[in-house]
């Protein structure tokens, strides 16, 4: 039987639905691992259905290395300006551009494909799937600018 602080300890790890939390780790017979695994694949699922939505709505996010030498702005969107405005995917924003500026992908799609800086156990998809579960609505990264100071175009 899943406990109910078994049920929460998932729920802050993943900021997943309690409801969804549960399933899981009924599904997986409580066992923690199984269950994150088996929300990851559902995010997967779950991010395919709504990749038909319109993006209505979105944020920048930031970053400026410390020595001003490299600056990032990135343009995350979602369907509607609920989630748009949510601090934490403003902060999923400003966390890509903090990746962006690491790692210098060339484009959107080496981008999603990498790890993600501050949990290579996932990669920039991965994360994005994870919020589209999270928030309901479909999540793109639509574009971003990298600039740095030592490149000399």
């Amino acid at each position: 039987m899943v406990t109910t602080e078994q049920i929460k300890e998932l729920r802050e790890r993943t900021g997943i639905s309690i409801a969804q939390c549960k399933i899981a780790l009924e599904e997986a017979g409580g066992d923690m691992t199984k269950a994150m695994e088996a929300l990851k694949a559902k995010g997967a699922a779950i991010a395919e259905k709504k990749s038909g939505r319109e993006i209505k709505a979105g944020t920048m996010g930031s970053y400026v290395h410390n020595t001003g030498a490299i600056g990032v702005v990135v343009e995350v969107s979602a369907e509607t300006d609920f989630v748009s405005k949510n601090q934490e995917f403003k902060t999923l924003a400003d966390d890509i551009a903090m990746h962006i500026a690491a790692c210098a992908p060339a484009n959107v799609e080496e981008l999603l494909a990498q790890e993600f800086i501050k949990d290579p156990s996932q990669t920039i998809d991965a994360l994005v799937k994870s919020f589209i579960q999270k928030f309901g609505e479909r999540i793109i990264i639509s574009r971003f600018a990298r600039l740095d100071t030592s490149d000399p175009r």
